[in-house]
């Protein structure tokens, strides 16, 4: 057993806690980052990257189906052994270079398990075995995220379900593939799968439509794309119970249904903050739930303001940017700086990256409702301007600006279609800084783009 000091200790080696340990150091503050898996964490192996490399192969040909003239030229499917090897290059589970960045970057990593152990004290359990006191001289951050919810469905844990780890690391694709939620992972893994050459796509949502927390429209859009990949898409379903059969596929029983049997079965449907293990009680705080945090990230259950958590782990906003931007704030408010986050509940980018995509960022009209604001809504169909027409035949999607109409402020954007991922940062720079409609009529889109949307948008909303 040793004992060491630093400045800063963060718990939890995934890119927020990456980014928390790095930002502290340019601070100059001594960090030691602390991290028991894969130093990178959920998004760079199990999630983001990894997703995105299965989804890219499918997109790029039905990009091309898409166009005229390149269509005759799209004669085949997804390579799948070439997609895989490509998965493996942007996410193999090696985290050598990761490593290698914290180290040029100035952070200490320090390999195990971190347990807090009372007032600005970690232990740490090696992968040896042997256990490490850490002392921090400032604050703790907290940067551990979330794992896979497993509902309680009968038989479902005793089956063996995928989670997004499993799905993401696939070394061959199932003939029969089954989907249990149609949140953001369930609709980008169903459709990578039918693309990548699953015979059978099966997807269960128990809401009456896809990507509840979006506009309506995005979940109509995906579940009309999903349908024509050929996923059976069966949503207000409910699952009652799942069995793990002696030939080691899946049965899946259906309320009010046959079951559906399938190879592999994807459970995605939420996640829960890893903190069950995180001694949390030595602080006053319950294991197993997101630790609250107030504006500068701080735990508010905590007295002397000595422990932050940062990212999943604390609820506020579950994506990897908002974890690195709340990583960033939370390291300045350390160094003495005042900070306040706002933009994980204002102004929220979100993209699911099926074909099409859903580019999102702050409220859906329903929720600016729920606020009380007085809202409308101008909708435009994303082909509807020449660049989106250049995309090719019967380019779906509909992009939407949600206005306050008593400030003539947008509080809202969502894009559908073709890349309209690359549509959503003007949406952002518009709703953080507060531009009134006014003056985003004078921001010019060049033509022929998809840009072009906008002043459709704006002249719909009168000017």
């Amino acid at each position: 057993m040793s004992t060491q000091g630093a400045d800063v200790i963060v718990i939890g080696g995934g890119a927020t806690g990456e980014n928390a340990a790095s930002r502290a150091v340019e601070h100059g503050l001594d960090t030691v980052l602390v991290e028991a898996e894969l130093l990178g964490g959920e998004c760079s192996y199990w999630a983001c990257m990894p997703s995105k490399a299965l989804l890219r192969p499918g997109d790029a040909l039905a990009t091309a189906r898409r166009v005229p003239g390149a269509a005759p030229a799209v004669t085949g499917g997804v390579d799948v052994d070439a997609t895989l090897r490509s998965r493996d290059a942007f996410a193999g589970l090696d985290d050598a270079a990761q490593e290698d960045w914290a180290t040029s970057a100035g952070v200490r990593v320090l390999r195990g398990h971190g347990r807090l152990d009372g007032e600005r004290r970690v232990t740490v359990k090696g992968t040896d075995g042997n256990q490490t006191t850490l002392e921090a001289r400032r604050s703790v951050i907290i940067a551990t995220g979330t794992r896979a919810a497993i509902p309680p469905i009968d038989g479902l844990t005793e089956a063996q379900p995928w989670t997004n780890r499993e799905a993401t690391q696939i070394s061959e694709v199932p003939r029969r593939f089954a989907v249990l939620g149609g949140g953001v992972v369930g609709v980008e893994l169903a459709q990578a799968f039918a693309r990548l050459g699953s015979q059978e796509v099966t997807l269960f949502e128990l809401e009456d439509r896809l990507l509840g927390p979006e506009e309506p429209f995005a979940g109509e859009d995906v579940e009309a794309a999903l349908t024509a990949d050929g996923v059976d898409v069966r949503t207000g379903t409910e699952v009652v119970g799942v069995t793990r059969q002696s030939d080691g596929t899946v049965s899946i029983d259906v309320e009010g249904a046959g079951p559906v049997v399938a190879d592999e079965l994807l459970v995605a449907v939420g996640r829960r903050s890893a903190t069950h293990d995180l001694g949390l009680n030595t602080v006053g705080l319950e294991p197993g739930q997101p630790i609250e945090v107030d504006d500068a990230l701080r735990a508010t259950g905590v007295t002397g303001g000595w422990l932050s958590a940062v990212g999943d782990v604390n609820g506020r906003n579950l994506l990897t940017h908002m974890g690195k931007y709340q990583a960033r704030l939370a390291a300045d408010a350390i160094a003495g700086r005042d900070v306040k986050a706002w933009a994980d509940s204002a102004a929220s980018t979100r993209v699911v990256f099926t074909d099409p995509q859903v580019a999102a960022v702050g409220l859906t009209y329903a929720s600016a409702r729920e606020q009380g604001l007085s809202v409308e809504v101008f909708d435009v169909p994303t082909g509807g301007v020449a660049g989106g027409a250049l995309l090719g035949k019967d380019v779906p999607g509909t992009c939407r600006l949600v206005v306050d109409m008593d400030r003539s402020l947008v509080v809202g954007a969502t894009f559908t279609g073709p890349g309209t991922s690359e549509l959503l940062h003007a949406a952002t720079i518009a709703i953080v800084g507060e531009v009134p409609l006014e003056r985003l009529w004078h921001a010019v889109p060049a033509f022929p783009t998809v840009s072009e949307v906008w002043l459709r948008m704006l002249e719909a909303a009168g000017l």
